[in-house]
């Protein structure tokens, strides 16, 4: 059976971050999980105006809004705006820069 989802349009709650990971106070961020298929995992995530701190698993994603940077321990940047695909690696030890609200597109495989 066929899928799909209006990214724009799928609900999400800010939860405040935690404090180990939240560079700036007032950081906040949200998920929503698409869904489980075809041996991927798929989901929205939104993050707050404000810096973070954070080490992922290895991830896909696709920026719908917003803008920002994330750089890594190892020199690199991915300058967020609307279109971006960024990949990020198992391990990357990343810092987010968020300067408006963004809203990504994920995409990780799946357990």
């Amino acid at each position: 059976m066929i899928q799909s989802f209006d990214a724009f349009a799928v609900e999400v709650n800010h939860e405040p971050m935690a404090a180990e990971a939240a560079l700036t106070d007032g950081v906040s961020t949200a998920i929503a999980e698409l869904t489980k298929d075809v041996g991927l995992e798929v989901g929205i995530w939104e993050h707050s105006v404000g810096n973070s701190h954070a080490s992922y698993g290895s991830e896909v994603f696709v920026i719908l809004e917003g803008r920002g940077r994330i750089t890594d321990t190892n020199g690199g940047v991915i300058e967020l705006k609307p279109g971006v695909v960024g990949v990020l690696h198992e391990g990357d030890d990343t810092t987010w820069e968020i300067t408006e609200k963004i809203r990504k597109v994920w995409l990780v495989r799946g357990e």
